[in-house]
């Protein structure tokens, strides 16, 4: 039942690797609990699930994962039942934790220009950090999409990259010019001393094979060490740059989503709270009477 759903998830939804791989992990958790208590997946009933999502809560798992694994498990169940191995869906009724929207962590512009300038372009696996760095920064992708590029999704002379995103759904981003410089340095300076062989894969490994989000996760933070930057720092981190400081700068909501792939602008609208509280900063530092006390009568 439980490859059944996963199936019907790749194939009717189409959905990308990495989600049907936390969806499966959800279930397996799922299913150790289930097993755990004694029983089977098709047998657990609300009262066992509610038990399920409180064990995750109080072994400090966030708001936000608990309640992608209860759609993993209402969407588990609901297949389950239109197929008829259960006769009710336990989930039905089940209302996951109010989400508290915290605002993504973003680097200033100064951080962005010190890590740009971390890696040693003397060398070839400097000359490609720098060019995955600037692509990232420049585009907003996200790391599964900027370590799934190929050579023929740069297109250089009309200033875009072709990606596809969740869901395998395409998307033309734009990449200004001095991403575009650096990535085609990195092509005639230093992938062919990487590339071992045929490979259409943009980035690649010291061996020559397609980089990985872990190894790149792993440079990301030695080149954040280097520019001295005392934030956690990840490749996600980078996108939320990428979009705050395009709305700073002016850019409108909708050009913002179509450029980071998100289906609903609701998503995207969360960068317009980043963009207010830096306004109020920024307003409270420099405004010479913001921090004057009350009016006197």
């Amino acid at each position: 039942m439980k490859e059944a759903f996963l199936d019907y998830l790749r194939v009717e939804k189409g959905l990308a690797d990495n989600t049907l791989d936390a969806y499966a992990r959800d279930l397996a958790r799922l299913e150790a609990f289930a097993i755990d208590t004694g029983t089977e997946l098709a047998a657990l009933d609300a009262g066992a699930i509610r038990e399920f999502l409180r064990r995750l809560n109080r072994e400090g798992l966030s708001h936000r994962s608990v309640a992608r694994m209860l759609s993993a498990v209402r969407g588990f169940y609901r297949l389950a039942l239109s197929e008829g191995h259960i006769r009710r869906d336990p989930s039905e009724n089940l209302e996951p934790a109010r989400l508290s929207r915290s605002l993504p962590h973003y680097l200033s512009f100064e951080e962005v220009e010190a890590l740009l300038g971390a890696p040693d372009t003397s060398t070839a696996a400097g000359l490609r950090d720098r060019s995955m760095l600037e692509t990232l920064y420049a585009s907003g992708l996200r790391v599964s999409e900027l370590v799934s590029l190929k050579t023929r999704d740069v297109h250089a002379d009309d200033s875009y990259l072709l990606t596809m995103g969740k869901g395998s759904k395409e998307r033309l981003v734009p990449l200004g010019r001095s991403a575009l410089q650096w990535v085609e340095r990195y092509l005639t300076e230093a992938r062919p001393s990487l590339a071992r062989g045929e490979s259409d894969w943009l980035y690649l490994s010291r061996r020559g094979s397609r980089m990985s989000r872990q190894r790149f996760w792993q440079i990301l933070k030695g080149h954040g060490r280097t520019a001295r930057i005392k934030r956690r720092l990840t490749p996600h981190v980078i996108r939320h740059s990428f979009a705050t400081h395009l709305l700073e700068r002016g850019a409108d909501l909708r050009s913002l989503q179509l450029m980071l792939g998100h289906a609903d602008i609701g998503t995207t609208e969360i960068y317009t709270h980043v963009s207010r509280e830096r306004l109020k900063r920024v307003y409270d530092e420099f405004h010479p009477r913001a921090r004057k006390g009350e009016v006197k009568r």
